[in-house]
Order: C-alpha cells, then structure tokens, then sequence
C-alpha cells in the first residue's frame, strides 16, 4: 500500500513538469518543462479560485467549530448516560448515508422554491455568484460536521471533573473556567477536527460541481485531467498538498495528533 501510494504520488509530481506541445496538445513524458507553473502564475483565475477555495474551507472550519463547540460539550458535561447514547446515534447517523446522496439531497433542497433559497436569495442578488458559493459552505458544513463534533467531545470528556471542581473552589465563575481551564485543555482536539474540515474541503470537488457553479481547486484539477492536460492538473495539485502539509505541522506542534 505503501509503495502504491507514494509511487503514485511521485508521478504524478513528476508529470507536472512534463511538456505538452502547445499545436497538438500531446504531453511529452519526461520531457521536462516549467510551463504549467508558468501557467499557474500568470494566469490570474487559477489564483482566484485558490484563494476561494482556502477561504471556503477555512469558513466552514470555523462554522463547524462554532456548531460543534456547545453540542460536544453537552454531551461530555451536561447530557445523561442515556442522552449521551441517542446524541451519538444522531450524529453518527448520517455518515450511514452515502455521499453523493447527501449531497443530491442538498441539491434537492437548495434548488426549490423553499425556505433555504428564500434566506440565500438576497446574499446572490447583492453579489453575483455569491448565493453559489453560499451553497458550496452551507453543504459542506453540514457534511464535515461529524467530523468536528467527535474529536471535541473526545477531549472535553477527557478533562478530569477535579480540575473543574478545584477552579470553582479557588472562585473562578462558570466563565472564567470555561475561557482558562475547558478551552485551553480542548483545544487540541479542536485542532485535529479542524484537520478533517479543512482537508476534505479543501480537495473536495463534488459539492461545488453539484450545488453550485464555482469553481475549487478539485474542479480544476478533474477538469484538466479530463481534458488531457495533465501537466496543469499535476501542478496545480501540487498546492493543496503544500498547503495540508504546512497545515499538519502546525497541527503537530499544538498537540493535535495526540487527540485523534
């Protein structure tokens, strides 16, 4: 599994120095060229659309965050041993379900005449595209949240009920515990559910196909690929890799590993 993997990684590195003949369109295996980076650099869309994707996937790390903050934490501290178990069930629920149904479902919803394209509708009026890309966040949260909602639980139900006892004993408020002790004791764990937000969006090229019209970096990447332009679809996969593996160190260092 090893070698398949990293074999299969490394060339497609390598071919995105390859060369494709500007009149036929036939790639050149290893004859080298820099051209699809030149084309990455110059070309100001394939810049655009980077940008869009890290601030769509960093939006829906933060929303995911913020959901699953006080939903983990009722389940570690407040909910009983049986609410617990029903809680879980629910959230585990819609990973049974398979993907693409999920997100046809979405499509569904976001299509009609309903409430959700009722709340979009002045955000896509005020911007063009706008209401697209708020259906690419909207889905996508709802997708990754699971994955949030576990490993914060995970570490909230990790933290000793003695540390909370002793902080309200020295005469700190529900608050103050909460900002010093709970936050800080967790935050690794937020750290590595951000690690699932934040790649699975960021390679995520599906919802944005289904749901709306903007363009990610996944898009791109399938798109040339398809096309036969192999060379760009291989550079241009080259950034979000760059990118998770700068994200993955500065999780390692926070302790993130540690609570997956």
């Amino acid at each position: 599994m090893i070698v398949a993997y990293f074999g299969s990684l490394a060339i497609l590195l390598l071919s995105a120095f390859w060369e494709k003949d500007a009149f036929t369109g036939r790639v050149e295996p290893f004859v080298w060229s820099l051209d699809a980076f030149d084309d990455l650099i110059t070309n100001t869309v394939y810049r655009t659309i980077a940008l869009r994707t890290i601030a769509i996937a960093v939006l829906v790390t933060l929303t995911d965050a913020l959901l699953a903050f006080p939903i983990a934490y009722y389940m570690a501290r407040v909910a009983s041993p049986r609410m617990r178990g029903v809680l879980t069930v629910a959230i585990l629920m819609p990973l049974w379900a398979a993907y693409l149904v999920k997100v046809y479902a979405w499509r569904t919803i976001l299509q009609g005449n309903g409430f959700i394209e009722w709340m979009l509708e002045p955000f896509g009026a005020s911007a063009p595209g706008l209401g697209q890309i708020l259906n690419s966040w909207l889905v996508l949260s709802y997708l990754w949240l699971p994955y949030m909602i576990l490993p914060i639980y995970a570490g909230l139900e990790r933290i000793p009920g003695s540390l909370l006892e002793a902080s309200s004993d020295l005469g700190a408020r529900s608050g103050t515990t909460f900002r010093r002790v709970v936050v800080p004791l967790v935050f690794p764990s937020l750290v590595a559910g951000s690690i699932f937000t934040f790649s699975l969006t960021l390679g995520d090229y599906i919802t944005p196909d289904l749901v709306s019209d903007a363009k990610f970096i996944g898009n791109v990447i399938y798109d040339n690929s398809s096309l036969g332009n192999v060379p760009l679809a291989a550079a241009y996969s080259l950034l979000p890799i760059v990118i998770m593996i700068g994200y993955l160190l500065v999780a390692r260092r926070l302790g993130a590993f540690e609570s997956l």
